[in-house]
């Protein structure tokens, strides 16, 4: 058997999509299949059935093809840190924080690892299908290149490129990236997938004949554009997502600061057409809105800090009517129980309910501090906004542990509330995962068959079938 590689004609493609949708379509030739993508780079993180972190693209590709998600299915996870650097995730654990600069003149001490998770999905499933990263042919990247050029020549994979017609000069990037791909590489292209078609298919039939006979690549489908909620992997597919609202539905804003993370805590309100999502990039007022959520962050003093700017902060506390210039910095987890916030004052004030995720949570806290430089500067010590009382610290130990559909990643610990926080008007919590309840996961079950179902017809399995036997 031979194992696929999914290549994108450029960045955002469909990539992702298209590993799990052709995963499942050779499930149903009696083949077992496993995703994998031997390098992430993601802030969207989710912690696999064996307990490693590993990015949620390669989660939810293990959940669309009801296989168990492993550290196997991506061995190198990098996370954005502040300026050049980035936190390395290898064989799902934290290793440590380096500048890319160093992590690409490193690169070659990662390769015996990603072979060593290859190797072992290759002897578990009859198919592995490799994600690609970005675009194969970034002309100097190619020497470092893990997920695209490393796997597809140690391990001989059949290459299927895709490319978004939406994003205009699909026929450029197409013979583009052909051309540029190194000779024997080339040999092992089975054809091109055109992704996001809109309107009639048959308008495109000169566009199938221009590739397939000038070009000289079959092209395996044409597939319609079909909005897809799911799964969101980075900032791009989160906005390319479509939500219906009924009339009346609650009104939710999500602070969306600049290293938000874990966007898919936010699917299962996007799935229910009775709650309205609003994603707030800027200055907004937010007393319009029921619910008020301060999601995950890669970096909280730095989002903290943004907060401010743009004045959400000082929202926030008028309408919870919280003084944070009159908190005592005393409460340092002791063991005693600090009295919660005056409930009943702030309901009179009938403010929406406010809640904090992971490092939403974190900011919610009197004060937040980083004396080790896990996250910003060493010895960082900032003011949080004093709704929950007590004091963040991060810590050099990572917390990672999953519990069904709700998953913990943070190095944050609240010294007073480390299991959460709650009151009427409040939720603080450590937990992702939040809003998937039994409904949503059944939800997710029938899209995901669904979209297979609308996609079967416009995609030639056979012939993928027949290059991989």
């Amino acid at each position: 058997m031979a194992n696929l590689s999914i290549f994108g004609a450029h960045s955002d493609a469909g990539k992702s999509t298209l590993t799990w949708l052709i995963g499942r379509l050779l499930q149903e030739q009696g083949l077992s299949v496993a995703p994998f993508k031997a390098q992430n780079v993601s802030n969207n993180a989710h912690v696999a059935d064996d307990g490693s972190e590993i990015a949620v693209a390669q989660q939810f590709q293990a959940t669309a093809l009801g296989v168990p998600a492993s550290w196997h299915n991506n061995p190198v996870l990098l996370k954005s840190g502040r300026g050049s650097a980035a936190s390395l995730i290898v064989r799902g654990e934290a290793v440590r924080t380096q500048d890319v600069r160093e992590y690409y003149r490193d690169i070659d001490t990662l390769k015996p690892i990603v072979s060593e998770a290859f190797t072992h999905l290759d002897r578990h499933y009859d198919v592995v299908i490799a994600e690609g990263a970005g675009s194969p042919v970034e002309l100097n990247l190619m020497d470092k290149d893990l997920s695209n050029l490393y796997i597809a020549t140690e391990f001989t994979t059949r290459i299927i490129l895709v490319a978004d017609i939406e994003k205009g000069g699909v026929f450029a990037s197409i013979y583009g990236v052909y051309h540029l791909l190194p000779e024997p590489l080339r040999q092992h292209i089975i054809g091109v997938v055109i992704n996001k078609f809109r309107g009639d298919r048959s308008l495109f039939d000169e566009g199938v004949r221009i590739i397939e006979e000038r070009f000289g690549i079959p092209v395996l489908g044409v597939l319609p554009y079909v909005p897809f909620n799911l799964g969101f992997e980075d900032s791009q597919s989160l906005m390319g997502y479509a939500q219906r609202c009924r009339d009346g539905a609650k009104r939710v804003a999500v602070i969306a600061y600049p290293t938000m993370s874990n966007y898919t805590d936010f699917e299962p309100l996007l799935a229910d057409e009775d709650v309205c999502v609003t994603f707030v990039r800027g200055a907004t007022d937010l007393s319009g809105y029921d619910t008020v959520i301060l999601p995950g962050s890669k970096l909280v003093l730095e989002d903290l800090a943004w907060l401010r700017a743009q004045g959400f902060a000082e929202q926030i506390k008028e309408i919870y009517r919280i003084d944070t210039n009159q908190k005592s910095r005393t409460l340092q987890g002791d063991g005693t129980e600090v009295p919660p916030p005056d409930t009943e004052q702030m309901r009179q004030f009938d403010p929406p309910r406010l809640i904090g995720i992971c490092g939403g949570y974190e900011m919610l806290h009197e004060w937040i501090e980083d004396e080790e430089g896990i996250e910003s500067a060493p010895g960082s010590i900032a003011q949080g906004l004093g709704i929950v009382p007590g004091t963040v610290r991060f810590e050099r130990d990572k917390i990672v542990h999953r519990h069904g559909e709700r998953y913990e990643i943070h190095h944050g610990i609240s010294l007073s509330y480390p299991d959460g926080y709650e009151t009427e008007m409040v939720l603080g919590t450590f937990e992702h995962g939040l809003f998937a309840d039994e409904a949503f996961v059944a939800y997710r079950s029938e899209q995901i068959g669904a979209f297979v179902d609308e996609m079967r017809p416009y995609l030639d399995i056979q012939r993928i079938v027949n290059h991989v036997r």
